[in-house]
């Protein structure tokens, strides 16, 4: 498995739990409840990784280029 399939493996993880956020933070049944992870790290987690998933996209390259200024 490469680590752009693990990337994108992680990433439908993430989503499907945002999912599972969205459609009920907290439940009970009976004297037992269930609280889901919280909803910030979990978006925080899904952007990070989609840009993980577009640098690697772009050969694990950064297209900037970055100057070095010069003393005239």
């Amino acid at each position: 498995m490469t680590n752009l399939e693990r990337l994108q493996a992680r990433l439908d993880m993430y989503y499907k739990a945002e999912e599972a956020i969205l459609t009920g933070q907290e439940y009970r049944v009976g004297t037992r409840s269930l609280k889901r992870a919280d909803l910030s790290e979990v978006s925080k987690m899904i952007t990070e990784i989609e840009k993980k998933i577009a640098y690697e996209e772009k050969g694990g390259k950064n297209k900037s280029v970055r100057g070095v200024p010069l003393d005239i």
